[in-house]
């Protein structure tokens, strides 16, 4: 009967699998969709697929039939999941207005100097005295009172605030994150600011999984007191507790490839249920006449699962974590029904779960990491189940984890770190096998024997550190980490099946040519400008500006956007990002046009990414880094395409806005203006100095203020259009209303990067300008309806 049952299963085994698959495919297919079906569609769709799927259930139609039937449902359910998402974003109408709501604390806080970082769970909601729609989390700041401190907020705890909010909305450039995106996966339905108002107020305190996880973090930075360092790690590994980690930690973890292991992941959780497994067999080894009562794998399914619950729960339940423990569930569960089965069935389960669950999750990148991963180790791994087969496989997971998920991850990130394998090989085990299970015995022993939970941490502390100096060697060598353009699909799909190919198990010929498939992914052909022909880049930065100007074999950088004091970095997140996705490798130079955040605030985080670029600027004294006076008369010639530098006048006497450099680039038909923030009183002179020419195109001065783009300036340039760099419902109201009305009047199209993103433009040796690509046109998808 036992081999009956083995051998149904199975049977079953690729029946799942190629559900799983159907599933996925029809989750996958509403993504690139600019707009949603209405929802009559997908009641229809749902009803077809209802009628085919019934027949498979008495297994009266053939597995294509029912796969298709399965595809038609997952499109159907994930269309309308995907709708009831976006109709609970913020409507339109409230944002930017005082909302009372109340509701409860989630995740961890992220406390700040002026500051406090915290998402919202919104219970209800009134605007001027009346109920509103709003319910939902919510992405909140509460900024401290000048010369006072931030509150102190706490997880689980329930407020009641009064907030200003707006939907979400994020920077759209070439390798940037997409907020949008990941707001939809998270459930997040706007962000926003507390005001500071009487009727804010803790309404009492709650019980979570997120307020144990505070404290045990609190007590490992207790128990730490002098290793400030250490504490930052040891929280993150134990508790997914990132958010004392600066932007040195993560480049190290980028560069070396162990960002998996910062975070609490899959392979954690399972080592939690293994070691509920072993502690289960301990047991009946020191008592045998257990198993007379309960079988010993029963005892280990009934022990390991609810150990894995536990400790997912420390992670917050994020992707990895639910993966793995959806597959731990489904042996546990053939264990306790003493039911055979192999890893397409738990494999399939696991996915159809999640899907079927959460078919959103498929906007995050962890989602096709996790997944892949497993999927392809278990393809390339030969399942020996001995203890030098189980020691050879961690050796090899790093090195073929790298290979396998470098298609994702350039994909994703537009990066792999060439250090990943070695810095795996002494870190999963290291982390993995020691530092984790230490720290969290440590963690449980610190309230009934305090001495020794923080004799544990302080081991726990000095093998952190001595990892961590390893990392940082590894980090430090140049060509550690490896920025790649954004590919184009078809060398990622080359690239997936040049990795499966060469990943294949013994037998699978020629297996070395599925190297061959990855050249177009690590060494794209680059498509550059000819002699007397140029591209601009105008930088999705939000309220701010960043130009890049690239001819043949030179780059210019135009500003680099702002830096805020939460220490939100827009050269960081959003300008370094897009030079590497448009293979920019090394800036020959950079113009800071003048002092104002907005525009040299990401100037650091730039040079940090290109050193040794020369920089020019016209304030000088208050730029965030050395920079050399520019003034009007500097020339010079790149690949057949004159810079030439209007404002201001030398010698510089004058300061503020008016003092910003101002660069004219001509190629072979056509000019780029950048004119930064200078207002109309020195309009004529900028527009005496340009001249008559080829057609012109304008980065709008000022980003569309009131003192600036005047009629005679406009009529004098005549552009063949516009670009405003401005920031989603931004403070200033830019571009001003009168602004916008005055280019619609002289029949200048004016373009505007939060309804365009990032927008990029060819000026041809040949030709007119011509924009090549608008970022929220080039990228539409359903969740950027607006």
């Amino acid at each position: 009967m036992a081999a009956r049952r083995d051998r149904r299963a199975e049977s079953t085994a690729p029946g799942l699998l190629a559900a799983a698959l159907a599933i996925l495919i029809g989750v996958v297919l509403v993504q690139p969709l600019p707009r949603l079906p209405p929802r009559w569609l997908d009641l229809a769709l749902a009803a077809i697929a209802l009628a085919g799927v019934v027949p498979c259930l008495r297994r009266r139609a053939p597995w294509s039939a029912c796969c298709l039937a399965m595809v038609v449902a997952a499109f159907a359910w994930t269309s309308w999941r995907a709708d009831l998402a976006m109709h609970a974003r913020l409507p339109h109408a409230l944002e930017k207005q005082d909302i009372l709501v109340t509701g409860t604390v989630t995740g961890l806080p992220e406390a700040r100097a002026d500051s406090t970082r915290f998402e919202f769970d919104i219970a209800s909601a009134r605007f001027h005295g009346s109920a509103v729609p709003v319910h939902g989390r919510v992405r909140l700041s509460w900024y401290a009172p000048r010369g006072n401190v931030p509150p102190a907020i706490t997880p689980c705890t329930h407020w009641r605030l009064r907030v200003r909010m707006k939907r979400p909305h994020g920077l759209i450039n070439p390798g940037g994150f997409d907020f949008e995106r990941s707001a939809l996966q998270q459930g997040i339905i706007a962000t926003g600011y507390v005001r500071e108002d009487p009727a804010d107020a803790k309404l009492g305190d709650g019980a979570c999984v997120d307020g144990l996880r505070a404290s045990l973090g609190n007590a490992i930075s207790a128990a730490l007191p002098n290793d400030a360092h250490a504490v930052r790690l040891l929280r993150a590994l134990s508790v997914g507790d990132e958010r004392a980690l600066d932007e040195h930690d993560w480049q190290v973890v980028r560069a070396t490839g162990i960002s998996h292991l910062i975070a609490i992941s899959g392979f954690h959780v399972g080592l939690a249920a293994v070691f509920g497994a072993l502690l289960v067999r301990l047991t009946w080894w020191l008592f045998p006449g257990l198993a007379l009562r309960l079988a010993r794998p029963m005892a280990e399914a009934a022990v390991a699962l609810p150990a894995a619950l536990a400790y997912g729960a420390l992670a917050g339940f994020g992707l990895p974590t639910t993966r793995t423990l959806l597959m731990i569930a489904v042996v546990a569960g053939w264990r306790l029904l003493r039911r055979g089965g192999g890893f397409a069935e738990g494999f399939g389960l696991a996915l159809a779960a999640i899907l079927i669950l959460d078919p959103l999750s498929v906007l995050s990148a962890g989602f096709w990491l996790s997944f892949a991963g497993v999927a392809l180790l278990a393809w390339t791994l030969a399942h020996d189940s001995s203890w030098r087969g189980r020691l050879k496989e961690i050796g090899f997971a790093p090195l073929l984890m790298t290979v396998a998920l470098l298609p994702l991850t350039v994909w994703f990130f537009g990066q792999a770190s060439l250090v990943g394998p070695l810095a795996n090989l002494v870190a999963v085990p290291l982390v993995s096998f020691v530092i984790v299970p230490l720290d969290l015995a440590a963690c449980a022993v610190l309230s009934a024997w305090p001495a020794a939970g923080a004799w544990m941490l302080h081991l726990c502390a000095h093998l952190v550190d001595a990892l961590w100096w390893l990392l940082v060697q590894l980090a430090a060598w140049k060509p550690a980490m490896q920025y790649l353009p954004r590919p184009s699909l078809l060398a990622f799909a080359l690239a997936c099946g040049g990795a499966v190919w060469l990943l294949a198990p013994r037998g699978v010929p020629a297996r070395l040519l599925g190297a061959l498939l990855l050249l177009p992914l690590c060494w794209p052909r680059a498509a550059l400008p000819v002699a007397g022909a140029f591209r601009a880049a105008i930088v999705d930065v939000g309220q701010g500006l960043s130009v890049l100007v690239r001819t043949r074999a030179h780059a210019l950088l135009f500003d680099t956007g702002a830096r805020y004091p939460s220490g939100f970095d827009l050269g960081a997140a959003a300008v370094v990002p897009s030079l590497h996705a448009l293979g920019v490798t090394h800036l020959d130079e950079l113009i800071i046009s003048h002092g104002d955040n907005d525009h040299a605030g990401g100037a650091v985080s730039v040079l940090a990414a290109y050193p040794g670029t020369p920089v020019w600027g016209g304030e000088p004294a208050r730029g965030p880094v050395p920079m050399r006076q520019c003034h009007a008369g500097s020339h010079w010639q790149w690949d057949g395409v004159d810079f030439r530098i209007l404002r201001p006048p030398a010698p510089v006497t004058i300061q503020g806005n008016d003092a910003g450099c101002v660069l004219l680039v001509s190629g072979g038909d056509g000019r780029l203006l950048l004119p930064a923030d200078t207002s109309s009183k020195v309009e004529p002179e900028i527009a005496r100095a340009v001249g008559p020419g080829p057609p012109l195109v304008l980065v709008v001065p000022h980003h569309g203020s009131k003192t600036s783009s005047s009629r005679g300036y406009l009529a004098a340039l005549h552009p063949r259009f516009a670009v405003a760099s401005t920031g989603y419902l931004n403070g200033y109201h830019h571009p001003a209303r009168s602004v916008v009305a005055r280019y619609a009047e002289l029949g200048i199209p004016l373009l505007n990067t939060p309804t365009t993103g990032a927008v990029r433009v060819a000026f041809p040796a040949d030709g007119p300008p011509r924009i090549l690509s608008e970022g929220r046109i080039r990228r539409a998808h359903y969740w950027r309806e607006h």
